[in-house]
């Protein structure tokens, strides 16, 4: 994950809530220098942010951790990505991509968006619309 603190990673980060239109609090200039103050795009789990954040010695609570994640998809700045139904990760790529879940280390990482070919998607039922279209590859290692 991202350094926890200087210059550099607090600009990004400060760049990126004032791009979501959400005003910088201390927990979210935490949270939000950890997913993106080094530049890179990645997968978190609730869980996964929470430990990083008590690594670099930041107090927010786990309530707190989600909420934020929360706050994050609906200013558009991640989107949430469900395995199983029941376990989310959150990913900061906002472009549109498939992705690969590791399913002996339930790890989920970016898989090669020119390489997938959707000829057709089923007709939505009358009165709705498809939002979107998440792909995710399940894999066993051999």
């Amino acid at each position: 994950m991202a350094h926890c603190n200087d210059d550099l990673t607090r600009t990004r980060s400060l760049s990126w809530l004032e791009k979501g239109g959400l005003r910088p609090t201390r927990q979210r200039t935490a949270l939000a220098t950890l997913l993106v103050g080094d530049g890179q795009d990645r997968h978190v789990t609730a869980e996964s942010l929470f430990d990083a954040s008590a690594s670099c010695g930041d107090k927010v609570s786990l309530a707190t951790v989600y909420n934020t994640l929360r706050a994050f998809c609906d200013a558009g700045l991640m989107r949430e990505i469900t395995v199983d139904g029941a376990k989310s990760y959150f990913d900061t790529n906002m472009s549109d991509h498939p992705h690969f879940f590791w399913e002996d280390t339930s790890e989920l990482t970016d898989a090669p968006a020119s390489q997938l070919q959707i000829k057709a998607l089923p007709d939505a039922p009358e009165g709705s619309e498809i939002a979107k279209v998440d792909v995710v590859i399940r894999l066993r290692r051999t």
